[in-house]
């Protein structure tokens, strides 16, 4: 089964790859200004993450139960990535579901960090077993609530999806204008990119400034979206949600245009965003008279320009979950004339409100004693509406991103795993040579010099012999994408790593970093 041509060639196109970035990063400043929880003044709850907020950051109950707590979230955090790389990610998605876009070391961050979020649940219901037992600690308890008030939150999140959504769309330009998939497309604007340092200058000075001014307004509220739009085609519950909903399917689009999508299998030969190298790698110092093996933490193209959308996606689920189950009263909200929505911000009505005293006819016909005004007077109008529609009516907005979360896996399915039939094959050419690298020590003791001197010597030697030559240092912790189809192997981690010579043609000598050592 193959995509037609033509429609990747559209749906593809730099154009509608950069007009869905930024569609996204607008959509969600919309949201939150037109969703009412940005101004309750309640607490905040999140399901699941709200367990692992409170679980880390508050209800210390002081004494050993704080190092008790402690504890807890310290083995859930390690068992989470404990499981998420060796049972989620090596397991689950290596080789039962043989999905390349994890292959190897591949995405497996991501998965602990998710994996980790997972545990912390688990472990916050295991911590409430221990205060439950003991009795009398029901107020330390960890819920989903987060201790904060949801226009806080809501800040929060809104400078989480700015960050996540604009440094992606941002991220999708600087790649536009370094690829050449299109070759007639936006010349004059690749040569200005590519030249000397400007594609860094210009990313990082955006960035931060743009992004300063966003942070400032949200913080403030410098900019009151009420006092700018005046109720123009104000939106109710159901058109929110409808909203919220298309987010999702677009931040599932960026991905999905994408060239290598979904085997993000090609070698990224493109300097990753804001940068003049094209992967992350940090060293990891270990003890080496335990381990020989050096380990690196390394970020490779596609999850460092893609990863961020997986992490907005919790803030954009939380947020249609928002729209979908929205009561006025459950956020400190009421129905006014017109059906708009009114924000209680008096801190005692809001500790002692109940449905009588929570209505616009109770709130705009008595009068607080403290300012001998109506209590209506003294709360936010908002230009946004509750109509009261039914909950059917609103999950039906819940079927477009539905529909893309099926069409993604159905892809990933379909594309972006290795067939049974696909095995690894060695390279029939007789003309390269493997070299199995040593430990540091093994190099002192038999060749007396380091693995980097010998690299060096070689390079050297074959560059004096005139050959067009290809080298290629291979090793577990570079986490580079083979361009060939292969089966996963999960040996690959614990095999040493090797550096291949091709006698291939080719204009110049060119170093790559990849993994071929793959077993079926």
């Amino acid at each position: 089964m193959e995509i037609d041509a033509r429609f990747r060639y559209y749906f593809q196109h730099p154009w509608s790859r950069l007009i869905v970035a930024y569609l996204v990063t607008f959509f969600n400043f919309l949201i939150f200004a037109e969703d009412p929880v940005s101004h309750s003044q309640t607490e905040a709850h999140m399901i699941v993450v709200g367990n692992c907020f409170s679980f880390l950051f508050n209800k210390y109950p002081g004494l050993g139960w704080n190092i008790l707590k402690v504890t807890c979230w310290i083995l859930a955090i390690i068992t989470g990535m404990l499981a998420g790389k060796f049972i989620f990610h090596r397991q689950l998605f290596g080789r039962y579901l043989r999905l390349k876009m994890f292959r190897e070391d591949h995405g497996s961050w991501m998965t602990m960090f998710f994996s980790a979020i997972l545990f912390l649940f688990i472990f916050s219901h295991i911590y409430n077993l221990f205060l439950l037992m003991a009795g009398s600690m029901e107020p330390h308890m960890v819920t989903e609530y987060m201790g904060i008030r949801n226009e806080v939150f809501m800040k929060i999140a809104a400078v989480g999806t700015w960050m996540g959504d604009f440094v992606t769309a941002w991220m999708v330009t600087d790649m536009m204008l370094q690829d050449q998939h299109y070759p007639a497309w936006g010349k004059a604007a690749r040569r200005f990119w590519k030249q000397g340092n400007n594609r860094i200058v210009l990313f990082w000075t955006v960035l931060i400034s743009l992004t300063s001014v966003v942070v400032l307004v949200i913080s403030t509220d410098w900019i009151s979206w009420d006092n700018l739009n005046r109720g123009f085609l104000p939106s109710d519950e159901v058109s929110r949600a409808f909203l919220a909903s298309f987010i999702l399917v677009f931040d599932l689009l960026i991905v999905m245009q994408d060239w290598e999508f979904p085997h993000f299998m090609g070698d990224l030969d493109m300097n990753l965003p804001g940068m003049s190298t094209t992967h992350v790698k940090v060293k990891l110092p270990v003890c080496k008279s335990i381990f020989k093996e050096e380990y690196h933490i390394h970020i490779t193209g596609k999850w460092f320009n893609y990863g961020i959308i997986f992490l907005v996606l919790i803030l954009d689920l939380n947020m249609w979950k928002n729209q979908i189950f929205y009561k006025p009263y459950e956020y400190g909200q009421y129905v006014g004339p017109g059906e708009k929505i009114y924000t209680v911000e008096e801190p005692d009505t809001l500790r002692n409100f109940n449905h009588s005293t929570l209505t616009y006819a109770w709130r705009s016909t008595n009068i607080d004693p403290s300012t001998n005004s109506t209590y209506v007077e003294q709360d936010m109008f908002l230009h946004s509406r509750y109509t009261g529609a039914s909950l059917d009516i609103k999950c039906l907005a819940f079927i477009p991103s539905l529909a893309a979360f099926v069409l993604f896996g159905f892809f990933v399915w379909l594309f972006g795993r290795f067939q049974d039939s696909e095995t690894f094959t060695e390279n029939q050419d007789k003309s390269y040579e493997r070299i199995k690298r040593k430990s540091p020590s093994e190099y002192s003791k038999e060749m007396g010099v380091t693995p980097e001197e010998m690299h060096a010597t070689m390079s050297d030697s074959l560059k004096r012999s005139g050959t067009p030559i290809l080298l290629s240092v291979d090793g577990p912790h570079f986490g580079a994408t083979p361009s060939t189809n292969s089966t996963i192997s999960m040996e690959t981690q614990e095999t040493h790593p090797s550096i291949v010579i091709d006698d291939a043609a080719q204009e110049e000598p060119a170093v790559s970093f990849d993994v071929h050592k793959l077993s079926p």
